[in-house]
């Protein structure tokens, strides 16, 4: 199993269990998840051509045995409903899961509490509680656990909830608002928008809407928080309509799911599906059918943190298999990320996965059965999952893989991040080589350049090696945005994608994007813009970075 020194520092302080390789941690997952194909999910992970996501990787055939990554749990109105769900909260990070909120059904702030004198302090406050609670529960024992924390844009909480990350505090949550089409409908023809208490329906005040617009712009300028989510796009593509609206999402938005419900994803490597200049589209279609057969295996074998939870998850078998190493596919392929052959590239290469992952689903229906809920959903025929794909953001998956993360351009050709204490230092191995080839011929160490700010921008190289090397601060916000609606037109699930923004951007420019982002069809969207935050984990450039090979 060859792998970088950066995934085997990561692998050594996350994944292995004590005296662990590698090759014997693969062993574990595969034999875990069904025996009698253990030699070829051996080859998929061996050789970096197919990962399944964290909890998997570290649980698999241990004790735990919790395997799945995505959570959503209800949040009542009430005080026991409300500690409830804070207590299986706790349960699914120490297990290893992040999980998903909507508090959208809480009552506002001023609203009277029932049997007492007194009036509810509404969602915000017992955001925080669920926040602290966070910091003292490590997911698997290994990592800080994540959140997302949804609001519904009628909720008459809703500006509080935008504001809610601009002073701090709120560091283990990321949050969203949940947009409805009569916001948009009313923004359109100019009409005040309603909020409306949840508890009975009544309207608490009426809005212009721009005026909120303005405010969720403004401050995800500032923060990257809150991020929007298109509940009506989300809802009318939903493969299960009949069992009631989804109303929140997974801690990095691409995984709707209703309360109780888990899934748990894995991601093809697109950078070794590329050989000689060319896509080996068999590998990718065995990879894909193997991907989906694997995913639906971890479903059997996981020991579930709630009973609520099992109950769900096996009800509707949501699996999510996506994508990692695009960026670094279209290097090898010799295709600029920013470019309209790269966005048909793209589409092309999503539509085959998801035709062949929705076909191995009809065929283990046909082995195994349907998934019970199958009468409320839109498939007609065997279907052994409610929904098949995802793209992840593979934060941790693509440095074991040596790979670009996600669907995301590169960030930076050359930047060093911390991993448990560890400094690790990156530098393009692709990059790297094409520059040795020119040492000594331009009288510039341009590799020291590269170094230096991360970027090929400025340098004196060819105009095509400048844009295949574009990088993602560098590349159009609109770009980003295509890309992303490309891929959610052939995801059953949602689109994980950041739209980097320079630093010198607008709150306009935000809005601008999302609701470029709506009219393309994308069920969420996130924004960053760079410096926007003193934590920013990745910084562009490092003095001293060399290739990662």
């Amino acid at each position: 199993m060859q792998i970088s020194p950066a995934a085997r520092t990561l692998l050594t302080a996350r994944y292995l269990l004590p005296g662990e390789t590698p090759e014997a941690l693969v062993a574990r997952v595969a034999r875990a998840i069904d025996p009698a194909r253990e030699p070829e999910y051996r080859r998929l992970m061996e050789d970096l051509l197919f990962l399944p996501n964290t909890p998997t990787l570290m649980n698999a055939g241990t004790t735990g045995g919790q395997l799945a990554a995505c959570f959503v749990l209800p949040v009542e109105d009430s005080l026991t409903g409300i500690f409830r769900s804070l207590s299986d909260m706790a349960l699914i990070h120490q297990s290893g899961g992040g999980t998903g909120f909507s508090f959208s059904r809480i009552r506002p702030r001023g609203d009277r509490v029932n049997g007492t004198l007194g009036v509810a302090n509404g969602p915000i406050p017992f955001i925080r509680v669920f926040n602290e609670a966070t910091n003292a529960v490590k997911q698997g024992g290994k990592r800080r656990g994540a959140n997302m924390g949804v609001l519904a844009s009628s909720h008459p909480d809703i500006r509080d909830f935008i504001a809610a990350k601009l002073g701090g505090g709120i560091r283990n949550f990321n949050l969203s608002v949940g947009f409805d089409r009569s916001f948009f409908d009313c923004m359109d023809a100019g009409r005040d928008y309603e909020l409306v208490n949840p508890r009975d329906g009544s309207v608490w005040d009426r809005i212009p809407p721009h005026h909120l617009w303005e405010q969720l712009t403004g401050a995800a300028w500032r923060s990257g928080d809150p991020g929007v989510l298109f509940f009506d796009t989300i809802n009318e593509k939903d493969t299960l309509p009949g069992l009631g609206p989804l109303e929140a999402t997974n801690p990095c938005g691409e995984q709707p799911l209703r309360p109780y419900e888990s899934c748990n994803l894995g991601s093809v490597n697109l950078s070794r599906m590329i050989a000689g200049g060319e896509i080996e589209w068999d590998l990718l279609r065995d990879t894909v059918r193997s991907g989906v057969r694997f995913l639906d295996a971890v479903i059997d074998v996981t020991v579930f943190p709630v009973p609520e939870i099992r109950t769900e998850t096996l009800r509707t078998r949501k699996i999510g298999l996506g994508v990692m190493g695009l960026a670094d596919a279209f290097i090898l392929l010799g295709i600029p990320y920013e470019s309209g052959e790269a966005l048909d590239l793209a589409g092309r290469i999503m539509a085959f996965i998801q035709k062949e992952a929705r076909s191995v689903s009809q065929e283990l229906g046909e082995e195994k059965g349907s998934f019970p809920a199958v009468d409320k959903s839109i498939f007609s025929g065997p279907a052994r999952n409610a929904t098949v794909t995802t793209i992840a953001p593979t934060g941790s998956l693509h440095l074991i893989a040596g790979t670009s993360s996600g669907i995301e351009p590169l960030f930076s050709l050359a930047y060093r991040r911390t991993i448990d204490g560890a400094p690790i230092e990156f530098f393009h191995p692709v990059l790297a080589e094409y520059l040795s080839g020119l040492q000594g011929k331009g009288g510039v160490d341009l590799e020291a350049q590269v170094r230096k700010t991360g970027t090929v921008r400025n340098l004196p190289l060819p105009d095509e090696i400048r844009d295949l090397y574009t990088t993602a601060p560098e590349i159009s916000p609109e770009h980003h945005v295509r890309m992303q609606a490309v891929f959610q037109k052939y995801v059953e699930n949602a689109v994980s994608k950041t739209v980097n923004l320079p630093e010198d951007a607008t709150p306009a420019d935000v809005g601008r994007i999302y609701l470029l982002a709506r009219s393309l069809g994308c069920k969420g969207i996130t924004v960053y813009r760079y410096n926007s935050r003193p934590d920013q984990v990745l910084v562009r450039g490092c003095e001293t970075c060399r290739a990662d090979t």
